[in-house]
């Protein structure tokens, strides 16, 4: 069985998502901590397409985004996911944002999910959907 290898999420800081002082909006941060979230699944072999052509969703119970460093219009920003908890029911995952040609820290955050069935009622992927619960437990090795 091979190994899953990550890459982590290379974001490229877009114009129109600054601010009047020149910054990234603080609301984008929690959109590219969405693009980094499917991708890093795409990568685990768990595609969110696929989940919801199966019935599955996965709303967001909470997110929090803490800003240690400004982000600016043309800077390329590496973010890392980790799945630090996952239950079968629900999944709670870290991102660490860096600047891509400075290295430095520049933002981190959390997210809790949940999964549901398309009438939106809770689920167990390990009791419902046992292949899809192994490959999400295989992430929390990474």
């Amino acid at each position: 069985m091979s190994e899953i290898s990550i890459k982590p999420y290379v974001h490229h800081a877009q114009y129109y998502e600054t601010d009047q002082m020149s910054i990234i909006h603080h609301s984008n941060y929690i959109r590219w901590m969405e693009e980094a979230r499917l991708d890093f699944m795409s990568q685990c072999g768990v595609p969110y397409k696929e989940l919801e052509e199966m019935g599955i969703i996965i709303p967001v119970l909470s997110v929090s985004c803490e800003y240690r460093s400004m982000v600016h219009f043309d800077d390329d920003v590496i973010i890392h996911v980790k799945v630090v908890r996952y239950s079968g029911i629900k999944m709670n995952l870290e991102y660490t944002f860096t600047n891509a040609a400075t290295g430095e820290l520049t933002t981190t955050g959390t997210s809790s999910h949940c999964f549901l069935n398309r009438d939106y009622r809770p689920i167990s992927l390990k009791k419902d959907y046992a292949d899809i619960d192994n490959r999400f437990r295989k992430m929390l090795a990474l």
